[in-house]
């Protein structure tokens, strides 16, 4: 039996679907390549190009394969956009995965792991959220993966299906090989954004806010490598292998870095000093947002491996260069 990835071919979903490979998962993608590229599939997983949208195709697929295990990445993601445009957000989020979900339920899918988001909390007052705290999003983005989540949840309960949802932090990084990492030029990830300044495909970095109450005025962040991510996934898919309860999970480091502090660290491992321009705060920015995150070390064993700045840095800057090198 295969395990269907949407989204598997993209930033996020291509790291995971590496894993399962290498773990002796067969997998099978179903990604219209929108963002995503068939170049991330480096083991030469099955590739079924298609949109969720197309309920028939992806009954199909579910059924001529067999499968039992779905890891749904397929999203748009970038919480700016999201408020300008807010149906785009509504269909490629919350209304796709109600068709997963639907997809899942006539084709016998008995597993289910889902790519959420810290969006999901909005701006927790202390600047720290476990998954206890208050789901209040302040974006279409966080509203439309709620409202995912609390569709996956009803539909478990009704259905007997069993999940897992990954609520993300800030992920950044790439495989430290320089296999893969995150293909998307025009990209908002703040690391990402420094390395390209850093190459010279962009003229300078902006800070947003530098009158916030942090040790250096600017916000703070819990950045999170992809390998570890996609570690937390595999982790996810075995707990749930064993018959254990669905759950929500967060995926964090429960350490922050500022703005000015990756900034920095960009600079010293990159050897360029490109420029910042301090700006006002974007409207909606929490001072704070870090993971609280015991319970993923509890329930799934997770222990990360790469949980330094430097680090992140240097495997993102890395694939940046190469892909610097190699993309027309």
């Amino acid at each position: 039996m295969k395990i269907l990835v949407t989204g598997g071919a993209g930033y996020i979903g291509s790291h995971v679907v590496r894993q399962l490979s290498e773990a002796g998962y067969s997998v099978l993608v179903y990604d219209n390549l929108s963002t995503g590229s068939a170049d991330s599939l480096i083991h030469d997983e099955e590739l079924v190009v298609g949109d969720l949208t197309d309920t028939a195709a992806l009954e199909a697929v579910i059924q001529r394969f067999g499968c039992k295990t779905v890891l749904h990445f397929a999203a748009s993601i970038i919480a700016p956009e999201s408020v300008d445009l807010p149906l785009k957000y509504y269909s490629n989020n919350t209304r796709n995965t109600l068709n997963l979900l639907q997809a899942s339920v006539r084709g016998g899918i008995s597993k289910f792991i889902f790519s959420s988001t810290a969006a999901v909390y909005g701006m927790p007052a202390a600047g720290f959220a476990d998954e206890e705290s208050r789901t209040d999003p302040i974006n279409p983005y966080g509203t439309s993966k709620l409202m995912s989540e609390w569709m996956l949840r009803d539909t478990a309960l009704a259905h007997g299906l069993k999940y897992v949802a990954l609520r993300y932090f800030n992920v950044a990084g790439a495989d430290p090989l320089a296999r893969m990492g995150q293909r998307t030029p025009e990209a908002t990830h703040l690391i990402k954004v420094c390395c390209q300044a850093a190459l010279g495909k962009r003229t300078s970095v902006s800070i947003f806010g530098t009158d916030y109450p942090t040790h250096d005025g600017t916000g703070i962040r819990d950045y999170i490598h992809i390998e570890d991510l996609a570690a937390a996934h595999l982790g996810a898919l075995r707990y749930l292998e064993k018959g254990y309860p669905s759950t929500t999970l967060n995926v964090g480091y429960g350490q922050g870095s500022t703005v000015r502090e990756v900034i920095e660290m960009v600079r010293q491992v990159s050897g360029v000093n490109f420029q910042a321009i301090e700006g006002p705060r974007r409207p909606g920015d929490p001072a704070t947002l870090v993971a609280r995150a015991d319970r993923i070390r509890d329930l799934l064993q997770w222990r990360p491996g790469y949980d330094n700045l430097e680090t992140i840095i240097a495997d993102a800057w890395r694939w940046e260069q190469k892909l610097a090198k190699t993309k027309v």
